[in-house]
């Protein structure tokens, strides 16, 4: 399972107000962290910042980059802020995120290219937020029929199919399912990836479907996640699924992480 640490972002308060006070204490902790509960990537985010969102990115790839090498996620819908990110980034980055909208396309795929960056790909386009595993799936073709053109290796994809809230249209979260189900009968090699929060939005303990939410979504082969890994609970919940689907062989992973503290029952 590809982890996303997901806890540097500018909409957390605390994270806000670090980036305004150059903070690079708190940032580092909170990436040093993250990485040691098992992160592969971290997130970084500075949209919250309207008029100097470049400026604070910036800093934030540096301070981060100066405590870990693993590589970023590039947070921005931006396409100016996210090359000036990747231009100063070592290493290859991740790109958070692209629709398949032609405007937003066209400007973010020769970043992919030109940076040879992985990429989150939301199951979006012009039409708007797709409601079923079917207008999903059709933007998953888009996708693919745009990378395979422009010679974008599916391995660098992960296709996100956008969770929306399950308390606005109980069916919600079972698309997101047949679709991540479909994504990998389909196309071999993609991954797949998600937001697992949008789902409880607007119900009471949140963290609870949220957890059920991840489990049911690794059974239908989800193969990377954009969580808070400093959740032990949730954290646990996927080092336990992943040996119950196969995913984990002789569960050396999972023997793994309860010896190092990080899945606890």
């Amino acid at each position: 399972m590809i982890i996303i640490g997901e806890l540097i972002n500018s909409t957390r308060r605390e994270v806000r107000d670090a980036i305004e006070d150059r903070n690079a204490g708190f940032i580092q902790s909170l990436a040093v962290k993250q990485v040691e509960a098992g992160a592969h990537y971290l997130d970084v985010n500075a949209g919250a910042f309207v008029d100097d969102e470049v400026e604070h990115l910036l800093w934030l790839v540096h301070t981060v980059q100066a405590v870990t090498d693993i590589p970023l996620a590039i947070d921005s819908a931006d396409p100016e802020a996210i090359e000036k990110a990747l231009a100063v980034h070592e290493g290859n980055a991740m790109i958070n995120s692209i629709t398949a909208e032609k405007v937003k396309l066209a400007a973010i795929v020769p970043l992919i290219k030109k940076y040879k960056t992985k990429v989150i790909a939301l199951c979006m386009d012009d039409s708007g937020m797709p409601n079923t595993a079917e207008d999903r799936l059709k933007v998953v073709d888009k996708f693919c029929d745009e990378f395979a053109r422009e010679g974008i290796p599916l391995e660098d994809v992960f296709l996100d199919p956008l969770v929306k809230p399950v308390s606005v249209n109980s069916s919600f979260g079972n698309e997101v399912l047949n679709t991540l189900e479909q994504i990998n009968k389909q196309y071999k090699g993609v991954h797949t990836t998600c937001g697992l929060s949008n789902v409880s939005f607007g119900l009471p303990e949140r963290r609870i479907l949220n957890q059920a939410f991840l489990v049911m979504c690794i059974s239908r082969g989800m193969d990377s996640v954009i969580i808070d890994p400093l959740d032990q609970r949730i954290m646990s919940l996927l080092y336990a699924s992943e040996v119950l689907v196969d995913k984990d062989n002789r569960c050396m992973n999972y023997l793994k992480m309860v010896r190092k503290g990080v899945v606890k029952s």
